[in-house]
Order: structure tokens, then sequence, then C-alpha cells
């Protein structure tokens, strides 16, 4: 049996895709989680063959959970199921150690494909967004410059961005700009919507 846990916040999908699964002869669905932090704990726990993540979820996403997954069950393939088919997520998944990055558009028969595919060491990514992911090139903001934008999408003062980064206020305002001309926007909200559409945050 293909030992799955499930990751996904929102509790109807998160039933669905588990009684899709459960479906099949070979795949046996061994642990439920709402978000990142748990998807970890419950991996930990029942050390699955594939961990199935959503990307956007409530404290740590299916990005970051793919990262600590590498490091804490490192048998653990990971499988990144997700609406939001963004080239930057693609990127950082991957760079995250995700082995698979599907869309939840895709048939539900592709899923279970994907994850015997997985099972036998393959890569596994939708071909859309792979195309996608190659034409839109690599994230060109700096990990300090995203760190800024995604202080800043709330609506955070330069002051208060300064403080919650430990960064003066002249720092905060040069990543900024650099993120501002990277993104070919005219101001942070626009660069923030537009690093966001990417994935790149």
């Amino acid at each position: 049996m293909i030992r799955v846990v499930l990751a996904e916040d929102q509790s109807m999908v998160r039933g669905a895709l588990a009684s899709l699964l459960g479906l099949e002869p070979d795949i046996e669905v061994v642990g439920e989680a709402a978000n990142g932090d748990e998807a970890v704990a419950v991996a930990e726990a029942t050390r699955p063959d594939i961990a199935l993540l959503d990307i956007e979820m409530p404290g740590r996403d299916g990005i970051a959970a793919a990262e600590e997954l590498r490091r804490r069950v490192p048998g653990c393939r990971v499988v990144i199921l997700t609406t939001f088919g963004r080239p930057g997520y693609l990127r950082r998944a991957m760079e995250a150690g995700a082995v698979a990055f599907l869309v939840k558009d895709s048939p539900a028969r592709d899923l279970a494909a994907a994850i015997r595919r997985v099972l036998r060491g393959e890569r596994v990514i939708d071909p859309g967004l792979a195309a996608a992911a190659l034409s839109a090139g690599p994230n060109p903001l700096s990990p300090r410059e995203r760190d800024v934008l995604s202080a800043a999408a709330d609506g955070s003062t330069i002051n208060d961005i300064a403080l919650r980064l430990h960064l003066s206020e002249g720092t905060v305002r040069n990543y900024l700009s650099a993120a501002i001309q990277k993104t070919g926007a005219r101001n942070r909200i626009e660069a923030v919507r537009k690093a966001q559409a990417q994935g790149w945050l």
C-alpha cells in the first residue's frame, strides 16, 4: 500500500480528496492535517510514503512544510496540489524538495496516477504550469526583498516594517525601491500584487 498524509485547510476538500484516494486499491490515507505544522507532525508520527500538501494554508504553508519534511521525514516524497498555478510557486516548491506539482482542476484520476509515478521515483509537474514557469524565468527578488515586500503587503508603514524585521528605515526603503523596480511596478502596493500573482512571495 502507498501510505499518504493529506494536508488541506478546507475540511470539505480534504474529506473529498481522502474519499477519492480511499477508492484506490493501492493507496491508503494514513493521516490528515489542516495546516503545514500539523502536516509535519502527522508525517513524523505516521512516516508516510507521500505527503500531499496544499500551498496556501494557515500557519506554515505547503512550501515551508515541504522544506521541513525534507529535513524531518526524508523518506517522504512531497506532492503539491494547489488551486494557485503560479510559476513562482512551482519554482519555490521544487527548491523546497517537492517532487510533484499539480493543480486542483486536473482530473481526479490524474492524482492517483501521479502518486504512483512519484513513488517510482518520477517527477510530475502540470505541463501548462511547467511551460509558464519556464517563460516567467526565475524570481528576481532577493530573500530580503521578499521579506520586506511581504511585510508591506498588509499596508504597514516603513517604520513598522523596520521594527518587525530589525532593519533601519533607510534599508527598508532601499529594499522596497529595488523590489518595485524589479517587478516593474509603480509603487509598493502594485509590487506586492505583481509578486503575489507570480508566486514570488
